[in-house]
This record gives structure tokens, sequence and C-alpha cells, in this order.
């Protein structure tokens, strides 16, 4: 057995088919219903970059005002034209805000 850690960034790579590196701040997250979400922030970046395996891993550009509750629907919550439980929505929430600095000071 070896004391390295394996590195998490090419396994959430491979599971979302995105580019993540050991440059991201990274998050993952699976809801009740196993479906897998990924979140990864790279420094001077805008914006960060989500997936979802409910949106077959189409990455969405997400920021610090990405989550909305005005859908169609009474209480819907979306991010980026996908809508989210209030579970994903929490989680997201504490993604960005932990990356936050990384986005600050970017064009």
């Amino acid at each position: 057995m070896t004391d390295t850690p394996t590195a998490i960034e090419p396994l959430l790579a491979r599971l979302c088919g995105g580019e993540i590196t050991d440059k991201d701040y990274i998050g993952y997250f699976m809801n009740e219903h196993g479906e897998q979400l990924v979140f990864a922030q790279r420094r001077g970046q805008k914006t960060a970059r989500l997936w979802h395996s409910d949106a077959d891993w189409e990455m969405l550009h997400v920021g610090d005002h990405s989550i909305r509750l005005d859908g169609p629907l009474d209480g819907m919550i979306t991010v980026a034209g996908l809508i989210i439980n209030r579970e994903e929505a929490t989680w997201l929430s504490s993604c960005l805000s932990a990356s936050r600095h990384l986005r600050q000071g970017s064009a």
C-alpha cells in the first residue's frame, strides 16, 4: 500500500468528461436518486464549470448569481436553465461560496 493518496481530479474528469486538473477547486455530490454532480473552479476564471449526470454531463458555466428561484413553477430552483433540487442548490451554493476568492479579480 502506498502513502500517496490517489488524486481525485482525474477520476472526476473521467466521470464527467470535463477538463479538471489539480489547479481547480472541485466538488462532488450525489443526490438521493444517484445522480452525480461535479463542480470545478479555476483561479482567475469568472465562472465555474458544473456537470450533472441527469443533463448528460453537459458542461454549464455558473457563477455567484446563477442559482435562481424564479422557475416556471412556484418554488422551482434552476441553475443555467437546469432544474435542480434544494439539496443540489445548497451544495452548489457552498461550492460557489468556497471558491469565490478564485473568481475575484478575474476579467
